[in-house]
């Protein structure tokens, strides 16, 4: 089954949740001007009362950062025992092998990558991704932001790298459309944020539906 990770989560309600929907991931964004973001004291009290309500086990935890300090990275990843950083930025390689966790790496994707030229560069982008030892992630490029923006980018650029490639496909999904999404991507995790939430809230219905548009399949 096609793994999949909410993100942006804020309350310990909605992070209860996303564990009783079986998510493997969950994504807790630090990046300065989100309007998901978390400070480092607000971030370690969710995550303590999470894990001292849910016990072990359940969604891995990761830190979105973007262009940030390297140290504070490594900070947050010990004082809140993230498990995966994603990296929304410009990060080099040189940058996320000194990161003391395992690294999801954003692409931000143009609808212009659909051309045959065009979609060779980006897989090629890819494969050095995932040979620094990274995860891609697939996000729709929006100017002045860093994802999260709840667009979909035109899934044709990426068609056929799931036959060599592991990646996260991330951008506009929703419980209505996810299930199309993996039919004709084929991704190792899809990637959710906005697309489960009511005016602007994480809405707890639409991630036990998210969840269950996956297992079906």
């Amino acid at each position: 089954m096609t793994k999949f990770k909410i993100c942006g989560l804020t309350d310990l309600h909605n992070a209860k949740t996303v564990r009783s929907a079986n998510a493997d991931f969950m994504g807790f964004v630090f990046v300065p001007g989100s309007k998901r973001k978390l400070d480092k004291n607000s971030a370690k009290q969710l995550i303590d009362s999470y894990r001292q309500s849910t016990g072990s086990g359940g969604p891995a935890l990761v830190g979105l950062f973007a262009d940030q300090p390297l140290d504070f990275v490594n900070e947050m990843i010990t004082l809140c025992g993230l498990e995966y950083v994603q990296l929304c930025g410009s990060e080099s390689p040189e940058y996320w092998g000194k990161i003391n966790s395992k690294v999801i790496k954003s692409i931000s994707t143009d609808s212009s990558t659909s051309n045959v030229q065009n979609q060779s560069n980006l897989f090629n982008e890819t494969q050095k991704i995932v040979d620094s030892n990274a995860i891609p992630l697939y996000d729709k490029f929006e100017r002045g932001q860093l994802g999260g923006t709840g667009k979909s980018f035109d899934w044709a650029s990426i068609n056929g790298f799931s036959d060599s490639l592991d990646f996260i496909l991330a951008g506009g999904l929703n419980p209505e459309n996810v299930g199309n999404a993996i039919k004709q991507v084929r991704p190792w995790c899809v990637d959710v944020s906005t697309g489960v939430e009511t005016a602007g809230i994480k809405d707890p219905y639409k991630i036990l539906k998210f969840s269950e548009e996956i297992q079906v399949l």
